[in-house]
């Protein structure tokens, strides 16, 4: 049997030994070569486009395609087609740092550390962000204290990021296909979310990426939160309608935005995102670490030799 793991990211090999398995590292960003085409098993991380559509192309015998991405899109979007051959994803790997990012957003809009830099940088001094300030106002986000936080996609990162959020004070709830109980967090099916937004603080979106997600968050949706309300994306950027979000940003029917992802990225010269007043932007960064992921393979390896169900099959 052979693997092929990609040198885009450092891997602790020795772990993957022992499998009976021939280990091949491979460049991400070139064609696979020729004689490592007849690999069984492709592991991939930031692969380029092309490279993962050659892949697709070529690899005729392979039989499973391990993505260390949370999910499957660009491994889809090259051609892989999950029913001829096994895919999985690395969802666990980004929890952490996904969510450790989610907060950093929520904080620098709460108090508003994105305006204060941008002060700074002009050698001025933003006395109305200082000084004495009203503890908790209803009708702004100025904290997590107390803050109604609406968490739509909750998985795996949100029940990493959801303790963090309540040792800080905010009250959080869930939005999933499914309402149950999720590690003490009530969550709701998408049916409630009119009754659930005009109460959100900060609406924090993790959905995934598909057609049934497309533009989740539209105009619609963006009216039925408060005017104060902040928008915090860290899933994907085709779940939020960028047009809806422009528009009621620039009408003030919400209190800003916090984006890692957009629709097209890199985010064009030409977006008005760029110009809004109370837009925080970060260029993909709340992942791009995965953590773990030797373990996530060998495990998946063990179980695929076993013939045994892998974890993370889409």
């Amino acid at each position: 049997m052979k693997l092929l793991y990609p040198t885009s990211i450092k891997l602790d090999i020795n772990s993957l030994e022992g499998y009976s398995v021939d280990l091949h590292p491979y460049d991400a960003k070139k064609p696979i070569p020729e004689d490592l085409v007849d690999a069984d098993v492709l592991v991939t991380w930031a692969n380029t486009p092309d490279n993962l559509k050659d892949a697709a192309q070529r690899m005729k015998k392979l039989r499973w395609v391990q993505s260390l991405a949370a999910g499957p899109n660009d491994v889809l979007g090259a051609g892989f087609d999950p029913a001829a051959l096994t895919i999985t994803t690395g969802s666990g790997l980004h929890d952490n740092t996904v969510a450790e990012h989610t907060l950093g957003l929520l904080l620098n809009a709460a108090r508003r550390f994105f305006e204060m830099r941008d002060y700074q940088s002009q050698g001025k001094w933003p006395g109305h962000l200082g000084g004495p300030q009203p503890d908790r106002p209803a009708g702004a986000f100025t904290t997590l204290q107390d803050a109604n936080v609406l968490v739509w996609g909750f998985g795996n990162i949100a029940k990493t990021l959801t303790p963090w959020l309540t040792a800080l004070g905010a009250k959080v709830r869930g939005v999933a296909r499914h309402a149950g109980v999720r590690d003490g967090i009530e969550v709701y099916s998408e049916d409630k979310l009119a009754e659930l937004l005009p109460q959100t603080d900060a609406l924090v979106m993790i959905l995934p990426g598909s057609d049934s997600t497309r533009h989740a968050l539209n105009s619609d949706k963006l009216k039925m939160l408060p005017n104060h309300a902040w928008v915090v994306n860290v899933g994907r950027g085709t779940t939020v309608d960028e047009a809806a979000l422009v528009s009621a940003l620039d009408s003030g029917e919400i209190g800003g935005a916090a984006l890692d992802v957009f629709e097209k990225e890199p985010l064009p010269e030409s977006s008005p995102l760029y110009k809004q007043k109370n837009v925080i932007l970060s260029p993909h960064a709340a992942g791009g670490r995965p953590r773990g992921a030797e373990a996530l393979i060998a495990d998946n390896l063990r179980r695929f030799i076993a013939a045994q169900t892998l974890r993370n099959v889409i």
